[in-house]
């Protein structure tokens, strides 16, 4: 897993739990969506490097 990728997936995965729980915070449930939607697309991201992972070594 290239540093870069691993550093973007995280990245997402931060800022979109941020976003959903400030939006939650001010009861605005479609950011909060859009925020979980960000966090999943990180989670998601991570987990296609790592599974590349094995095949590059």
């Amino acid at each position: 897993m290239s540093a870069g990728e691993r550093a973007k997936a995280k990245a997402e995965q931060v800022v979109g739990k941020t976003v959903r729980k400030a939006a939650h915070a001010v009861h605005k449930e479609t950011l909060a969506a859009k925020g979980a939607a960000l966090e999943a697309r990180g989670r998601a991201r991570g987990a296609k490097e790592e599974a590349k992972s094995p095949f590059k070594r």
